[in-house]
């Protein structure tokens, strides 16, 4: 680790973001603890792998994977230029994290590039996320699971922005979302797997979701994203983002790791609309994305 003394790890160990070095290999040769804390691996886990061994598995907002082609710290390495991006990182416990990461070269004594830094920050939007949940606690609308706003919190968020969209024109989207083959989960790895894959779909909802919208849990395997300001091509690409974002998460089960998809139903609400009838139309388009394969978005409208 190219680090003189003592006192400058001790500095770079208690730093808020994450921190890790690589030598010209991609080889992980330091990691600290706010790395440890933001992804949940431990140093033990991580110095001495090679950044791309499906350790962190970078990806962007589209899914695709970084560490074999558009890596920015191996993209340093090659042209010593620092760089600064938006990416989704893999957390040791199967969701995905969003993160800001700052990649710049590490040279030799004489210039030389012998490898690369690269220093990420948490960009899951914290203060609205604290804020929500504290509010939420206040009345007991928090699921306690997954940690989301329950099904009548969701509900009264529903019926104020009906409101707002009758009163003042503002567009409402809502998502159906719906795990799939989630029976199958819980009937051969029991209960306890089938609430880990709760959470790790919930976390990656909650991180992908904008600050301002809200996402919560309509029951069982079941959740409802509330999405303010939306048009037909944003309403679909945010709910593009959460299929590709939670398939791209991982489930860990006995040592191994088994992916998990969505079904989602997409709609915008019309002002005729009430709560039951614009849930009920996004729940029929959900089943039509289960009967034609899974893993996937139908977008409808009110006829």
């Amino acid at each position: 680790m190219p680090i003189g003394s003592e006192f400058f790890k001790s500095l770079l160990d208690n730093f808020i973001d994450g921190v890790y070095f690589v030598d010209r290999d991609r080889t992980i040769t330091y990691w600290n603890r706010g790395a440890e804390r933001i992804t949940g691996f431990a140093v033990e886990e991580t110095v001495g792998t090679r950044c791309f061994d499906e350790v962190l598995l970078h990806i962007d907002a589209s899914g695709t994977r970084l560490c074999h082609a558009g890596c920015p710290l191996a993209a340093t390495i090659e042209d010593g230029e620092p760089r600064e991006m938006e990416v989704f990182l893999h957390h040791k416990e199967g969701h995905r994290v969003p993160v800001l990461v700052r990649a710049a070269p590490i040279r030799d004594q004489i210039g030389t590039i012998i490898g690369a830094l690269e220093v990420f920050s948490d960009n899951t939007p914290k203060m609205a996320a604290l804020q929500r949940a504290h509010d939420l606690e206040k009345v007991a609308f928090l699921d306690p699971l997954t940690g989301l706003a329950n099904r009548a919190f969701t509900e009264i968020t529903l019926r104020a922005r009906l409101e707002e969209l009758v009163r003042y024109g503002w567009p409402l989207g809502v998502l159906f979302i719906d795990i799939d083959h989630f029976k199958e989960i819980n009937d051969r790895h029991g209960h306890a797997v089938g609430d880990k894959a709760l959470s790790i779909v919930a976390n990656t909802l909650r991180a992908a979701a904008r600050s301002f919208d809200l996402v919560g849990r309509w029951g069982g395997e079941e959740f409802v994203a509330v999405l303010v300001n939306v048009n037909d091509r944003k309403l679909a690409a945010i709910a593009e983002r959460f299929v590709t974002l939670v398939a791209s998460s991982r489930l860990p089960i006995d040592g191994s790791y088994t992916r998990v998809t969505v079904s989602v139903g997409a709609t915008l609400a019309d002002p005729r609309d009430t709560v039951a009838e614009l849930v009920a139309r996004a729940d029929g388009l959900m089943y039509r994305s289960k009967e034609t394969g899974r893993d996937r978005v139908t977008i409808g409208s009110r006829e």
